[in-house]
């Protein structure tokens, strides 16, 4: 399932809740706007009713009350939200009012009238010779509610399909680059470093394009320098920057989006949970998508830089690391020893020496076979001294060719560019130990 399509489906989602609620709204200020008009027509009627009948039984010269009540109900006619009887003593039907013709031509569905028509209030009068009748009637009060709901129900339509119209359009032009930022992705990783990005018209996608570009530029670059200790030193560094200025922009752009698509997907749980249970139901598989990309980016972000290395420092990040490492092979079992003062090494060596470690221990998970991995980094007066050991199959040194294995070759290039040592001591089934010095002076000059 693409972006594009989550998102018009998030804004369709989020539409149509919102279209529910609104409406929920509306029908529930009806039925209560129409339930207290109701209520007053027919308290009004049955007072007016009332006053006929004891002016009848003051005056007994105008006659029979019934006949009093028949007579004024005759010249009254039609009373909107009432409907009034008459019978005789003897249940016979003096008078029934006629039935409203207001806005008659309107018939609303019975699902409406259903949830807006109110109680019907009954009210019985004993008079002399016969009885009054009257009931509350809501049908007029319906048919003029249904008139004007039905007229919102249209625009509420329009707005939606007009909406979803112009987010499909908005989404469609500012997704658009992606396509091709993946195509170029797609074709660096199968080696083609020549690709570039366009000028992309959004800021967000520009400045990614630019920073993969100049991503593709430096690999090109440590491609064609690999034997260079100093050019690739100097490869290595562009590359952090780089790959640190991409972290931030999947952190900062990216984690805003995601994070605002389940904040309003929360928001409508929250909202929906009660009236509308299968409404909250897609909102939070809406959440649970959010998360998911919002762990994956975190991955990616991981891989790219660590972001504890400048907030916490490097025995922080290292220890990070190595508790992901524990968590991601529960079967293998990690040692981590740090002595010294190894948050003041400063940023270059911090990220070289985290590489180092990140690539030792990829190599010893893809190619050694081990149970343990043992990583001790000390820091004392004569320099910096980092080894790492498996318990893994174990190599010929003599036999293997270390230029062409770019593992073993990065890791050299990284440790001779702060002149350091490096030296791989292995045998097979003996697992492999690498020992990496570099000097007190060259650590003074990073810092």
């Amino acid at each position: 399932m693409s972006l594009k399509f989550r998102l018009n489906l998030l804004i369709t989602l989020l539409s149509l809740a919102f279209i529910s609620v609104v409406g929920t709204i509306l029908v529930n200020d009806t039925r209560i706007s129409i339930r207290e008009r109701v209520e007053a027509a027919s308290r009004v009627t049955v007072q007016l009713l009332d006053t006929v009948i004891v002016s009848s039984a003051l005056n007994p010269e105008y006659g029979a009350t019934h006949k009093v009540l028949q007579s004024f109900l005759q010249s009254l006619g039609y009373v909107r939200s009432s409907h009034i009887t008459l019978y005789d003593m003897r249940g016979n039907l003096l008078y029934e009012s006629p039935e409203s013709t207001f806005k008659s031509d309107i018939r609303p569905p019975e699902w409406f009238a259903k949830l807006v028509r109110p109680k019907t209030e009954v009210v019985e009068r004993k008079i002399r010779y016969g009885t009054l009748v009257v009931s509350s009637s809501s049908a007029g009060s319906i048919r003029e509610a249904w008139s004007g709901f039905s007229q919102l129900m249209w625009v509420g339509l329009g707005f939606f399909v007009l909406l979803n119209v112009m987010v499909y359009a908005l989404l469609r032009y500012s997704l658009r680059p992606i396509q091709p930022i993946l195509a170029s992705i797609n074709r660096m990783e199968h080696g083609d470093l020549e690709t570039r990005l366009p000028a992309f018209k959004l800021p967000e996608f520009d400045r990614i394009g630019h920073s993969l570009n100049r991503m593709a530029e430096s690999l090109a670059a440590e491609r064609q320098l690999e034997e260079n200790r100093q050019l690739t030193q100097l490869i290595q560094s562009h590359i952090e920057d780089e790959r640190r200025s991409l972290a931030r922009e999947l952190h900062d752009e990216l984690g805003q989006y995601v994070t605002a698509i389940k904040t309003f997907a929360v928001a409508i749980v929250n909202k929906t949970k009660d009236k509308s249970p299968d409404i909250a139901g897609n909102a939070q598989t809406i959440v649970a998508a959010a998360n998911q990309i919002y762990d994956g980016m975190h991955d990616i972000i991981r891989k790219l830089r660590p972001g504890a290395l400048d907030n916490l420092g490097l025995s922080e990040t290292l220890r990070d690391a190595v508790n992901y490492w524990q968590k991601v092979h529960p079967e293998m079992r990690f040692n981590l020893s740090l002595e010294g003062a190894l948050d003041q090494l400063g940023e270059t060596l911090n990220i070289n020496i985290y590489r180092i470690v990140q690539e030792s221990i990829n190599n010893a998970l893809k190619h050694a076979n081990a149970k343990l991995i043992d990583i001790q980094l000390l820091v004392e007066a004569n320099g910096l001294e980092l080894t790492i050991k498996d318990d893994g199959v174990g190599m010929i040194l003599s036999a293997v060719d270390q230029t062409q294995h770019f593992g073993l070759l990065g890791i050299r290039e990284r440790v001779q560019g702060f002149h350091g040592s490096f030296n791989v001591v292995s045998e097979p089934k003996l697992g492999t130990t690498l020992y990496i010095n570099i000097p007190h002076s060259i650590m003074d000059k990073n810092k």
